[in-house]
C-alpha cells in the first residue's frame, strides 16, 4: 500500500466531504485504540476543526493513558486539535439502576456492553449538534462490513466513515506512517466495553489477520484445500458475517402495495 498517496486521498475526500456538509468540523471518540487513532490524526491532519472526545465508562487505566497521550501527540502536531473528556461511568451506573433488574441473564454482558457503546454514540452527537461538526465513524473493513463487529447505533452512528475501506492491516500500516504512538500499535486491539482485559480476538476467536484472510477467501469465491485453522476461521468469519447483515444492510421497509392504499 502506498501510504502516503492513501493517507492524502482519504485526507483531501474529509475535506470535500465536509465542505459539501456545510458543517464546520469533526468530532471524533478517542479509545486508546488504533482505529480511533488513525481516525483522529487523519481528521486532524485535514487542518479543519477536529475535537477528539473520550468518554470512560470503568475503562481499563491503560486504555485511558493511551487515549490521553495519543489526544496530547495530536494537539502538539496540529493547532486545530481540541480534546474534552467526559467521564460515563455515573451515567451508566445510573441508567442500569433505571432500568428492570436482569441479574443472571444470558445475555446482559453484551446489552451492557451494547448500552456503553450507544451513550459514548450519544455523547458525540451532543457535542457535533453544538459545534455543527460531524462524526466521524471509526470502524475498519473487516469489523464494518466483514463481520459487523460493531454495536448497531453504538460505534455503527456515524456521519461518514473514512477507514472502513481498510483492512485491519492497512490501519496499522497507515498510523505508522503516521506516527501514532508506539503504546497503541502495539496493544492489541479491543473495544474495551466490558470492563475486562479481553481483546477483540478474546471475543471473536479468530485474530484480525486471519479474519482478513478469510473476508478475501470469501470474495475471491477461492477454492482452495483448506487447513483445519482455515475451516475453522472461515466457519467463524461466515457465521458471524450471516448474523450481523441486519447491521451492514439498509434498514428494511415494508413497501406497501399501492393497490392497498387507495
Amino acid at each position: 500500500m502506498k501510504s502516503d498517496l492513501v493517507t492524502q486521498y482519504i485526507v483531501d475526500w474529509l475535506k470535500n466531504y465536509l465542505t459539501k456538509s456545510g458543517t464546520e468540523g469533526f468530532v471524533v471518540g478517542v479509545s486508546g485504540g488504533v482505529d480511533s487513532a488513525l481516525t483522529s490524526s487523519l481528521c486532524a491532519k485535514t487542518g479543519l476543526r477536529t475535537l477528539c472526545v473520550e468518554m470512560p465508562i470503568h475503562q481499563a487505566p491503560e486504555q485511558v493513558s493511551r487515549a490521553q497521550k495519543h489526544i496530547a501527540e495530536l494537539k502538539k502536531k496540529y493547532a486545530n486539535v481540541t480534546s474534552v473528556q467526559v467521564d460515563l461511568t455515573q451515567t451508566f451506573e445510573g441508567l442500569k439502576q433505571a432500568l428492570p433488574a436482569a441479574q443472571n441473564h444470558e445475555h446482559l454482558d453484551l446489552s451492557l456492553a451494547n448500552t456503553r457503546a450507544r451513550l459514548r454514540m450519544t455523547t458525540l452527537y451532543y457535542f457535533a449538534g453544538l459545534h455543527r461538526y460531524l462524526v466521524a465513524g471509526t470502524g475498519n473493513k473487516v469489523e464494518d462490513f466483514g463481520v459487523g463487529f460493531y454495536t448497531k447505533y453504538g460505534d455503527g452512528g456515524v456521519d461518514l466513515s473514512p477507514i472502513a475501506d481498510l483492512m485491519k492491516s492497512e490501519v496499522f500500516a497507515l498510523a505508522a506512517y503516521l506516527e501514532v504512538i508506539p503504546e497503541i500499535l502495539n496493544a492489541a486491539p479491543t473495544d474495551g466495553l466490558f470492563g475486562d482485559s479481553r481483546t477483540d480476538e478474546d471475543q471473536i476467536g479468530a485474530s484480525y489477520d486471519e479474519l482478513e484472510w478469510a473476508m478475501n477467501y470469501v470474495e475471491k469465491n477461492q477454492s482452495k484445500e483448506l487447513n483445519k485453522r482455515e475451516e475453522e476461521v472461515l466457519h467463524i468469519y461466515k457465521k458471524l458475517n450471516t448474523a450481523n447483515q441486519h447491521k451492514m444492510q439498509p434498514i428494511p421497509v415494508c413497501e406497501i402495495p399501492e393497490i392497498l392504499k387507495n
